[in-house]
């Protein structure tokens, strides 16, 4: 149990190092050597050093910035999330120092990740964004800045991560219009609308595809089965996948008959395995099929309600 304990424990922070290098090249070989900017912390960090004109690197100002947020999310998450949060903020500094040097890395005329359509750039940087944050957050860490703030509120509030993470980074990439000659050191040409299109063309991918990474194929969906052999559909359901079950009673209009209606809640990589059993017991069944945004209570997540655990804690106090 140990052993297995153990290997399970390398193994996540072997998939976190990966994880926090994906999450560095995004920036430090697509964004920020195309002198392009987005949201987040890295956002926040990326405009410092252009307005520096690159005397505070970013690799600086994230390391420095997130060594204040990291006590929040140890008092919120446990000693546990801000061991690993400490880990992937040190290897994420490390390698957004590292590849910044690599500059056979980066995706610029002449280097083999050079992308020659510009609007690419922010979409492919996106892309590994998400990737990169999406599997440091299932191993339990995160690389720190906005994400601590939106896994503060996703904790006890049901609120998607790609709403949080689009409405912070909006406001962030707003910011660098704010880059022209005479704000700090910037000697670079006065950002624009378009500049900010770029950056917002990289948060929309980025929230678009941050929940498939987050919680992959663990999306909740809501069947409802219509067959006349619901009861050994609604066996299966109950016995093999250890499922919950509920007969609705309902009548079809046409035919003015009742008739057994069977409603499910199960995950996504549960369905196919269900329809082809339905199939086989009923191959006339109809079923509707619908995504469910989350769902709480027993065999599924927690229920997430902050404002009563707020006033719990306080209560212990008194």
């Amino acid at each position: 149990m140990k052993k297995n304990k153990t290997l399970s424990a390398i193994w996540e922070y072997v998939v976190m190092t990966f994880a926090t290098f994906v999450f560095t090249v995004s920036w430090e070989a697509f964004m920020i050597p195309n002198g392009m900017s987005a949201g987040g912390m890295m956002g926040i960090c990326t405009i410092i050093e252009f307005a520096t004109g690159g005397l505070v690197k970013a690799s600086v100002s994230f390391f420095i910035i997130n060594a204040i947020l990291i006590l929040l999310a140890v008092s919120v998450f446990g000693i546990g999330f801000g061991f690993k949060t400490i880990y992937c903020i040190i290897m994420s500094s490390v390698f957004l120092w590292l590849v910044d040097d690599w500059s056979w890395l980066h995706a610029i005329p002449g280097n083999f990740l050079y992308v020659e359509s510009k609007p690419l750039v922010p979409i492919i940087a996106g892309f590994f964004e998400s990737l990169g944050l999406g599997l440091t957050i299932r191993c339990g860490g995160s690389t720190g800045g906005t994400d601590i703030i939106a896994l503060i509120i996703n904790k006890y509030w049901p609120v998607s991560l790609s709403k949080v993470f689009f409405i912070s980074d909006f406001i962030v990439v707003a910011a660098q219009l704010l880059l022209r000659p005479g704000f700090g050191s910037y000697t670079g040409d006065p950002k624009t609308f378009n500049d900010v299109m770029y950056g917002i063309l990289e948060i929309v991918t980025f929230a678009l595809t941050i929940d498939y990474f987050t919680i992959g194929n663990k999306n909740k969906m809501q069947l409802i089965i219509f067959s006349e052999k619901y009861e050994q559909i609604a066996d299966y359901i109950c016995k093999t996948m250890e499922r919950g079950v509920t007969v609705l009673k309902a009548q079809g209009w046409f035919t003015k008959k009742d008739k057994n209606v069977l409603l499910v809640l199960l995950t996504r990589n549960e369905l196919s395995p269900l329809s082809k059993e339905i199939n086989r017991i009923d191959n006339r069944a109809f079923m509707s099929v619908n995504n469910v945004g989350e769902v709480y209570g027993e065999g599924f997540s927690e229920i997430k309600a902050g404002v009563p655990k707020i006033k719990l804690k306080h209560e212990k106090k008194k």
